[in-house]
């Protein structure tokens, strides 16, 4: 008779999550997230594989909260919206696990439903077949790339600072456009973004 379980996979994800927030995606080990259980190595084995399988609890866990559900009454592009600053809000709480997204966006179920959810309020907008499947690639690149464009190179980040102060002379559409966009928050950034996307969507 097998023994019963006395770990959740929330909780294990839960202390996935915490190692993820405060050490970084590397620290990331079962190891370290059976320590922070208060378990020992194999203990954990028991509940998971190894690593990978930690990986698909995090993108569950970090995407369990995202409100799912569509309005019949709202456009595709406003359904399609919310749906992806659900997403974005979601891993923002926890940027260091944006990694994870794209690698595990076929394992993790709530990836799948996410995507099913997307996928429903592109065919609400006539898309189908081909051109459905291009359209949620283009949208799962934008959302989930910009997730981590925003964690690793923030417009308000060294790197676009370095661009501002680039000769001008010899770069001069690189370094206007860096001064510039230093004075844009994400969520802005995000946003019209992802408007320009559905409009050229809509437009195809």
């Amino acid at each position: 008779m097998p023994r019963p379980r006395s770990l959740t996979d929330e909780q294990i994800a839960a202390a996935a999550v915490a190692v993820v927030d405060r050490d970084g995606l590397g620290a990331l080990s079962m190891r370290v997230v059976a320590e922070e259980l208060d378990r020992s190595t194999m203990a954990l084995y028991r509940y998971v594989t190894g690593r990978e399988d930690l990986e698909r609890l995090v993108v569950d866990y970090v995407l369990a909260d995202v409100d799912l559900d569509r309005s019949p009454r709202a456009s595709w592009p406003t359904q399609v919206t919310r749906l992806a600053e659900g997403a974005r809000a979601a891993i923002a709480a926890h940027p260091g696990v944006a990694p994870l997204m794209l690698s595990h966006r076929h394992a993790s179920q709530q990836s799948r439903r996410w995507g099913e959810s997307v996928m429903a309020a592109l065919a609400d907008g006539g898309f189908a077949g081909k051109d459905r499947a291009i359209a949620f690639r283009t949208l799962l690149s934008y959302v989930f790339g910009a997730a981590q464009v925003e964690h690793l190179g923030p417009l308000s980040g060294p790197g676009t600072a370095a661009l501002a102060g680039l000769d001008p002379a010899e770069y001069p559409n690189l370094a206007d456009t860096a001064r510039h966009a230093r004075a844009i928050p994400p969520d802005v950034e995000f946003r019209k973004g992802l408007a320009i996307i559905l409009r050229g969507l809509g437009a195809g």
